[in-house]
């Protein structure tokens, strides 16, 4: 079993953009979708985004599809997830997980469909 370690978020201003990142040490992406999902307080965990890292195909949240970014450096064996104009409303932990990729009947955007979890980062965006 791997586990994902995210870092980055902290405190973001309003407005400026959000960055993340999910490594997974002593092991490679290669053959797994990566997901990104967050939790704020008093809510459930939900998708943010999610994508290939065979392919670098990306699928996200509908209502952040405008300003989600996800990005998988194959060198450093990193994702980096990007979210523009940051809002209070995204003030939360962070999650990266990671999924064996073709596996029939799995979607990004179900959490259960995941094998592995980090420990989560939170970010706080500030207006």
């Amino acid at each position: 079993q791997v586990q994902p370690v995210e870092s980055g978020g902290g405190l973001v201003q309003a407005g400026d953009s959000l960055r993340v990142s999910c490594a997974l040490p002593g092991a490679t992406f290669e053959g797994k979708n990566i997901g990104w999902f967050r939790q704020a307080p008093g809510k459930e965990r939900e998708f943010v985004g999610a994508i290939s890292w065979k392919t670098g195909g990306s699928d996200y949240r509908d209502s952040m599809k405008d300003r989600s970014f996800l990005l998988r450096d194959k060198n450093k064996n990193v994702v980096h997830l990007r979210i523009d104009d940051a809002k209070a409303e995204d003030t939360a932990v962070y999650y990266c997980a990671v999924q064996t990729a073709g596996h029939l009947g799995s979607t990004w955007s179900n959490s259960y469909d995941y094998d592995d979890w980090g420990q989560g980062i939170q970010v706080t965006v500030s207006s």
